[in-house]
């Protein structure tokens, strides 16, 4: 099979197809799509080696969202058959196959293409465990969203309007009417107005870009106010440096939380069906063949990517 391999840089090769593990299915990849940990992990080898370190299993290239239908199930699979169109997690998805196992997936919704599917997966845990867990959203709440046209950015603002907020959200002029149509009720273009030194107040803050100083948000928040911190910066010191900064107010400020997705079967399922009733429709910005993944993973690094960009392997 043909799939995308960590190197020097991503690269496009002629692989072994690989076989399940007795809890795991073997998938025929309809579509994936990019997030940001995938092009850390390709630029990053350093990083890549300490987050994979602990893996059984380690993939060779990258890829984490899938979608696609079930070629072969392992012994103990219960819940899918040969067949099924699933969504969810995978190991080195930017492939023509993946495994994935039986608990990091559901069936896809009927009414939902295989590339809407492949967006969700991880950029939607993240956004759903962020709005519901973490911030504990309630109706009524007053909610901004900083970082709102990427991919996470994009589910955010629409599970938190599905949660019954009332989104502001924060992104650039090109992607104003966007932001607007998903569910936003106000929206701040950050290239002409700085949402810190605006005189709101907001219940709850949802901080994907990572592009504010912390302090600055938290004037913004109100009494019983949470800052969730869902993203950061790209740029490694940066990135180090913010971890390190809500780390300590998170000990120092009960209001300060950081967000990070965990796998759930049941969350997915939770995705899943907000994307059957209408409640959840990704965003696509591009589609991309397999070949083109190095320059698209590029793309997603520059940080200009607007919502999430598909890999059709097939």
């Amino acid at each position: 099979m043909r799939a995308a391999v960590y190197g020097r840089q991503v690269e496009v090769r002629d692989v072994e197809k690989p076989v399940p593990a007795d809890d795991e299915v073997l998938i025929a990849v309809h579509a994936a799509s990019i997030n940001a940990l995938d092009w850390g992990l390709a630029s990053h080898p350093l990083l890549r080696r300490l987050m994979l370190a602990r893996s059984k299993r380690k993939p060779v290239g990258p890829g984490r969202d899938v979608a696609g239908v079930i070629e072969a199930v392992g012994k103990n699979v219960k819940q899918f058959r040969v067949g099924d169109a699933v969504l969810g997690i995978g190991r080195w998805s930017f492939a023509e196959y993946v495994c994935a196992a039986e608990s990091a997936l559901v069936k896809k919704p009927e009414r939902v293409t295989f590339d809407h599917a492949a967006c969700v997966p991880l950029a939607g845990l993240t956004a759903l465990q962020a709005v519901r867990d973490a911030a504990r959203l309630q109706r009524g709440e007053k909610v901004l969203i900083n970082g709102a046209a990427g991919g996470v950015g994009t589910l955010t603002v629409q599970i938190a309007k599905s949660h019954g907020g009332e989104v502001t959200a924060v992104c650039s002029a090109r992607n104003v009417e966007m932001v607007r149509s998903i569910g936003a009720e106000r929206v701040i273009d950050y290239t002409k107005d700085d949402f810190t030194k605006e005189p709101h107040r907001y219940d709850v803050i949802l901080d994907v870009a990572g592009s504010r100083p912390l302090f600055a948000c938290r004037k913004l928040l109100t009494e019983n106010g949470r800052f969730v911190m869902v993203g950061a910066p790209k740029n490694a010191l940066r990135l180090a440096w913010r971890l390190l900064s809500a780390l300590v107010l998170s000990r120092l400020d009960k209001r300060f939380r950081i967000a990070s997705a965990r796998v759930r079967q049941d969350d997915l399922a939770v995705l899943a069906g907000m994307m059957q009733d209408g409640l959840l429709m990704p965003v696509i910005e591009r589609t991309c063949r397999l070949d083109e993944v190095a320059e698209a993973l590029q793309y997603i690094g520059e940080g200009h990517a607007r919502a999430k960009v598909v890999i059709k392997p097939r």
